[in-house]
């Protein structure tokens, strides 16, 4: 990635994080991507944190700044991806999005070495806005 910008998580999601942390379930790359991540994470409480910042089980509607494209998708754990308009936090897209705020981008290169920048344009629905904690 060649930029790197600030990002938060809530405590709750650091915790549930930490438990897909196994390596015999899944590729010790990808986890180390987010142990990165979240090791250079500003950590608040789920309760205190801004409507404006991704969180798990948000949807975010993104403009691929490379092609114009916009779309709208939902940040899942893993068990939760697969279903339409859905992304997994273990997905190399959704490692990069999550903590973001609106107005945020994120420069990384993709698997088949396309350059690709982000741009967060809004968060339609994120969970803890609405006191939803039980996930």
């Amino acid at each position: 990635m060649n930029t790197m910008p600030q990002i938060t998580l809530t405590k709750l999601d650091v915790q549930r994080l930490d438990k897909l942390l196994d390596p015999m379930k899944y590729p010790v790359d990808i986890l180390e991507t987010l142990e990165n991540e979240i090791a250079r994470a500003r950590i608040v409480s789920h309760k205190r944190i801004q409507p404006n910042v991704i969180t798990m089980n948000s949807t975010v509607r993104l403009l691929d700044e490379t092609t114009a494209r916009e779309f709208l998708v939902t940040l899942v754990y893993p068990h939760n991806a697969g279903n339409p308009d859905t992304v997994s936090v273990l997905a190399p897209v959704g490692t990069a999005i999550l903590g973001l705020k609106i107005g945020q981008s994120i420069e990384w290169t993709s698997p088949q070495c396309r350059p690709l920048k982000l741009k967060v344009l809004d968060i339609p629905y994120q969970p803890e806005a609405h006191q939803e904690y039980d996930l």
